[in-house]
């Protein structure tokens, strides 16, 4: 029998990867069209959701379309299908097709946009190019019986509680004694209902970043062998992980500006591209940025890149990067497509990890708007 999921429970697991707080102020994030109170046969994943896109999830009886390039920017004031909005709206609606927006929060999310560019290019980040916080963190403390301490060490450090830096499955625990009385009803793992029961215990104290603390706690309540599992949950002010747009990255070894550009074409296949500098200056340190990275030159510069690698540069800030010493090669915006296969990899881990059935997707449909000639 077939297991399909819910398009709540797909998003919950995708908002994993790129967690809806991530998104700058303003970014039209999340459902668009439709809803998720449904059951999900097929997921289609798209950088953007064009006419011929949504024509493309008809054609293939697609239910959602996670895309990361919101279909509504700005509010629609009329649904009218003189207009290709008010179409692609209207053809949504009629085809009962849901679609999903990841933008700026699958751009600064670890395994995201553009930590999916450093992949293809083949470096490895080092740093974010423009901070915007830091994960936020959490004390865990849980009580289990002396005899399952080792089972749940091993079962809430190999879920990602603990990680400190360089080191994992950080854990301190203390010694001490639970006392319990199971009342009518409970099925207790230890203890006899209506008696209070005393229990050598531990105290395990661990810390978990937010993005994990969802599947951390149910792998404590799973490897806990107690029907009600005690714990607590304290928010730090210990700062976590940093997070934030773009990455630096260094390469194996400096290249010409000239041997780097004719990489990023062959890495993100794009047919050309622009490129500000002295293509015969040897460059090592790289930022990289998928979208629009006008406004972040300066921040390319004071992090100390050579080369600062994102699309839709301006007349005028070409200038200004030539006139502060730094070269940019300008693949365009489209080669945020990375995203597509990115995120479906991700999604069909997920799907096997829960037993899922849906069905996955990447749209073939060619969205780059310009051509070159």
């Amino acid at each position: 029998m077939s297991n399909i999921a819910t398009g709540q429970q797909i998003i919950k697991w995708f908002e994993q990867l790129a967690p809806k707080h991530l998104a700058m102020d303003k970014d039209p994030i999340g459902i668009q069209v439709g809803t998720l109170n449904k059951k999900v046969n097929k997921v289609m994943v798209t950088l953007d959701v064009l006419e011929n896109v949504v024509d493309e999830a008809i054609e293939n009886e697609v239910d959602l379309i996670i895309a990361h390039h919101p279909l509504l920017y700005v509010p629609l004031k009329q649904v009218n299908p003189d207009h290709e909005k008010g179409r692609i709206v209207q053809k949504l609606l009629k085809h009962d097709i849901t679609v999903y927006a990841a933008h700026t929060n699958l751009d600064v999310a670890k395994g995201g946009v553009n930590e999916a560019l450093c992949e293809a290019l083949g470096v490895v980040p080092k740093d974010i190019l423009v901070e915007t916080g830091s994960e936020k963190l959490y004390k865990l403390a849980v009580y289990v019986p002396e005899t399952h301490q080792d089972q749940l060490r091993l079962a809430l450090g190999d879920a990602g509680a603990g990680h400190i830096g360089d080191y994992s499955h950080c854990i301190f625990q203390t010694p001490g004694t639970g006392s319990f009385k199971p009342l009518d009803g409970t099925n207790p793992y230890i203890g006899t209902q209506g008696e209070i029961e005393k229990v050598e215990e531990v105290k395990m104290e661990t810390i978990v970043p937010q993005s994990l603390l969802t599947s951390v706690l149910k792998v404590m309540e799973e490897a806990h062998p107690y029907e009600e599992v005690a714990y607590d949950l304290f928010p730090l002010e210990n700062k976590g992980e940093k997070q934030g747009a773009g990455r630096i990255a260094k390469l194996d070894e400096p290249k010409t500006l000239r041997e780097l550009a004719e990489h990023v074409k062959q890495a993100l296949d794009v047919p050309t591209l622009r490129v500000v500098g002295d293509l015969d200056k040897r460059v090592e340190t790289i930022a990289v940025l998928g979208g629009d990275g006008n406004k972040f030159t300066s921040q390319a510069k004071r992090k100390g890149a050579d080369v600062f690698i994102t699309g839709d540069l301006y007349f005028h800030v070409a200038h200004d990067a030539l006139g502060m010493g730094l070269n940019v090669i300008d693949p365009g915006h489209h080669v945020e497509k990375v995203m597509k296969k990115k995120v479906k990899d991700y999604l069909q881990a997920e799907f096997e990890k829960q037993g899922v059935d849906t069905e996955l997707m990447v749209s073939q449909v060619n969205t780059e708007p310009f051509q070159f000639m």
